[in-house]
């Protein structure tokens, strides 16, 4: 499966890690309120548990996980 390209980019981020919000490209309008879910999801599982058997989120998904790979 082909990684899509020109995603934004979080710093510190796994490669892995997916929320809807990396697909709509739109330039930010501050006039607009966030529409962040904060839904996420593993590319390895498709769900929302990592194949480490962990929850999947932005702020879950780090170095000290076995599946993590940085951006």
């Amino acid at each position: 499966m082909a990684e899509p390209t020109n995603l934004p980019v979080v710093q510190n981020s796994c490669r892995f890690l997916r929320s809807k919000e990396m697909y709509i490209h739109a330039e930010p309008d501050p006039s607009v309120p966030s529409g962040r879910s904060g839904h996420f999801w593993c590319v390895h599982t498709q769900t929302v548990i990592g194949p480490d058997g962990k929850v999947v989120h932005q702020d879950e998904c780090h170095s000290d996980r076995m599946c993590f790979e940085s951006v």
